[in-house]
C-alpha cells in the first residue's frame, strides 16, 4: 500500500516516454514527506517536462492526489540526465503566478480510484 505512489509514477512515465526500459524511480521518506526521484533516458526529458512544463506539473498534481488518499505529502524530483537535450530557459518575471495551496486540490473525482 505504501509503494502505490512509486508504482503509479513508473506506470505513468513509462506510458509517455520513448525508452520505458530506462525509467527508474527512487523513493525516500523523511519528516517532510515522500520524495520520488525520477531517472529517465536523456532523449525522453522533453516528453516528461512537456511544453512550458505542463506535463511535469500535471504529473506532480496527480502525485499529490495519490498522496492525499494515503495522507502523505508526495514530491517529485526529475533528475536531468547527462547528455540531455533539454535547454533551460530563464523564467520570465512578468509571468503571472498563482500560489496553490493544498486546499485548492480536490480529490473528489478520484476517491473511488483503485490504484
Amino acid at each position: 500500500m505504501e509503494i502505490q505512489d512509486k508504482d503509479f509514477l513508473e506506470y505513468l512515465v513509462k506510458a509517455i516516454v520513448g525508452h520505458p526500459e530506462s525509467v527508474s524511480v527512487e523513493r525516500t521518506v523523511d519528516e517532510r514527506g515522500v520524495l520520488l526521484t525520477l531517472n529517465i533516458h536523456p532523449e525522453d526529458m522533453g516528453y516528461v517536462i512537456g511544453k512550458h512544463g505542463q506535463t511535469a506539473k500535471s504529473i506532480r498534481t496527480l502525485l499529490k492526489i495519490v498522496g492525499a488518499k494515503n495522507n502523505a505529502r508526495v514530491n517529485l524530483k526529475i533528475n536531468e540526465p547527462e547528455g540531455s537535450t533539454h535547454v533551460r530557459r530563464p523564467m520570465r518575471d512578468d509571468y503571472p503566478r498563482r500560489e496553490m495551496s493544498h486546499d485548492d486540490i480536490s480529490t473528489e473525482a478520484v476517491d473511488d480510484l483503485k490504484i
